[in-house]
């Protein structure tokens, strides 16, 4: 999914400036599965506004420069449906999975115990932070975000953040004895 896509998604929800856009995938409903940045968004917004699918207007702001919010047209919602469609054919596109932690512990043998203690327990609690995150999102009776294409995707990242968290609070202790013995091993 290109940022294009995904700012017309955001902007299907509301009208928003860059900066809203952007949290939405910080802090929003798309955090656990879109990342985007200012260098992609505004060349984003500014291709769809000279594409017509969006429009913005200026805001003034007491003490602060204007700010501009950027409003979904007629042809960007089809836009977005068109695109929406096109990859939505009905084949299994892999998702991309990218993590530096499991990148680390890929090569934990070649990295102090503590290190890996360390980083296993960061991450634990990394992800019982995103679970409690979206719990209370899920119980929040002003989330306005109750559809059910919203309520599914909420449910896949809670499940998958729960089996992340659960394997490595279950398996944590048993893999750093196994690096351990490893170094044993390596040593005698």
């Amino acid at each position: 999914m290109d940022v294009r896509t995904f700012c017309l998604g955001v902007l299907s929800l509301g009208d928003a400036t860059g900066y809203e856009i952007k949290k939405q995938a910080e802090d929003g409903p798309f955090s656990h599965f879109y990342k985007a940045g200012f260098g992609s968004i505004y060349p984003a917004l500014a291709r769809l506004a000279a594409d017509g699918l969006i429009t913005g207007r200026d805001e003034a702001q007491a003490g602060k420069p204007d700010k501009r919010i950027y409003a979904l047209t007629p042809s960007g919602k089809a836009a977005l449906a068109d695109a929406l469609t096109d990859h939505a054919t009905g084949i299994a596109v892999e998702d991309d999975i990218r993590s530096e932690f499991l990148f680390l512990m890929f090569f934990a043998h070649l990295m102090p115990a503590h290190r890996v203690a360390r980083q296993i327990d960061a991450h634990i609690a990394l992800y019982r932070e995103c679970l409690d995150h979206i719990e209370a999102k899920a119980s929040d009776p002003a989330s306005e975000h109750r559809l059910p294409g919203h309520v599914f995707v909420r449910g896949v990242g809670l499940a998958v953040y729960r089996a992340f968290h659960d394997y490595l609070r279950d398996n944590r202790d048993a893999f750093l004895a196994q690096l351990g013995a490893g170094r044993q091993n390596a040593a005698d």
